[in-house]
């Protein structure tokens, strides 16, 4: 059964730091590209990063570019993301996901979230 569970969400201050955690049971972890994609109160779902396999690829949403960093450790069964430079509209529950490796930016399993908020 495939389980990924986010954590490290949080209140932080506009120009704040956080690392969300991602960790992946049920699933051969090095077999899947990872991403992360978010979803802001009244808002769709919304890509933000994807990782590949080995970590070798990644792909940022525009708005997160220069400001967020994906990465994983296979040996830990596990992807982060690292957001610096967090402004108010980063708001949102980030959700950790299994991607597809033709399409990053087309989830296969979701986690249950994690609560982000950047208050200004």
């Amino acid at each position: 059964q495939v389980q990924l569970v986010e954590s490290g969400g949080g209140l932080v201050r506009a120009g704040g730091s956080l690392r969300l955690s991602c960790a992946a049971s049920g699933i051969t972890f090095s077999s899947y590209c990872m991403g992360w994609f978010r979803q802001a109160p009244g808002k769709e779902r919304e890509f933000v990063a994807a990782i590949s396999y080995g970590g070798g690829t990644t792909l940022y949403t525009d708005s997160v570019k220069g400001r967020f960093t994906i990465s994983r450790d296979n040996a830990k069964n596990s992807a982060y993301l690292q957001m610096n430079s967090l402004k108010p509209e980063d708001t949102a529950v980030y959700y950790c996901a299994t991607v597809a490796d033709s399409d990053y930016k087309r989830p296969l399993k979701w986690g249950q979230g994690t609560q982000v908020t950047v208050s200004s």
